[in-house]
């Protein structure tokens, strides 16, 4: 083998490399993957806890949510989802007759934001012909804010200052003013259907196991009237009059110590929404 040949070949390959650096992209094939969606949700959310014993679902209220999931396969998603609610219930709803005397009711707005593990049962694959629907189960867990009001005389009082239960007196220095921010367990599950490549639908049901049992501002024992003077001039204070309504359906019946809730059980609470969301997606080069 003389030394033209070995030039030659030694130009040759470099050529073939040069050249394949060039061609290489040209024959490379784009894989379409989706990394995660942003969606909006809307339902409506529900109340349980010392005023709603026995888990009627008969006063539902407004909830909207906006979420971000992140796919980490076709099995598993990571959802950081935000939520506006709101939640009440009244004891003219129950047929208790202690419930009916003691006639409270409350209202709250909740903030909250979660984090979720979505876990499908079934491969799901947006832009599939045969991997678009599957049932889910979801878990997590998150933080929120409430802060329970009840209206006197078509006004407007917000609870947790009033001290209902004594909360901060000398009288019960184990009842401390309660936070109005606490957290919850999220559990829960639902389905959903790919529409098309870019949008997602689903439906979800999630059950809140809160750390509070003040959601409804009632957990305890009635503190007594003495706790709640006058005003300046002789008159009954909102505080006194909103820890114990039931002067309202006959004589009152919160005598200290007398139970007003179960402070033995936390509140809880329940959404139902429906979830629409965009796909995001990015191109993977496969050779």
């Amino acid at each position: 083998m003389g030394k033209p040949f070995f030039y030659k070949r030694i130009i040759t390959s470099t050529l073939i490399a040069v050249g394949s650096l060039f061609l290489t992209p040209a024959f490379a094939q784009n894989e379409l993957s989706y990394t995660g969606e942003l969606g909006l949700s809307i339902g409506a959310a529900h109340y349980f806890g010392d005023l709603n014993t026995n888990g009627r679902l008969n006063a539902p209220k407004p909830a909207i949510g906006i979420f971000y999931r992140k796919y980490m396969n076709d099995y598993i998603g990571v959802r950081f989802h935000g939520r506006y609610m709101m939640l009440g219930y009244s004891d003219t709803y129950n047929d208790n007759d202690f419930q009916k005397r003691r006639n409270l009711s409350f209202n709250t707005d909740v903030f909250e934001l979660g984090v979720q593990g979505d876990f499908n049962f079934f491969r799901f694959e947006p832009g599939s012909s045969y991997y678009r629907f599957t049932p889910y189960f979801t878990g997590g867990a998150s933080l929120f804010y409430f802060n329970p009001y009840a209206y006197l005389n078509n006004k407007k009082y917000y609870l947790q200052p009033l001290r209902t239960e004594g909360q901060g007196s000398a009288m019960y220095p184990d009842r401390k003013p309660y936070s109005l921010v606490s957290t919850a367990w999220l559990l829960g599950g639902g389905f959903k259907y790919n529409l098309s490549k870019k949008v997602n639908l689903g439906l979800e049901v999630l059950y809140r196991f809160t750390n509070t049992d003040y959601l409804d501002d009632v957990s305890k024992t009635y503190a007594g009237t003495a706790l709640f003077p006058p005003d300046a001039n002789g008159n009954p204070t909102a505080a006194y009059l909103l820890q114990d309504r039931s002067y309202a359906t006959g004589d009152r019946i919160g005598i200290p110590g007398r139970q007003r809730g179960n402070s033995r059980d936390k509140d809880q609470f329940v959404t139902a929404e429906l979830t629409i969301s965009i796909l995001f997606t990015s191109y993977r080069c496969k050779f």
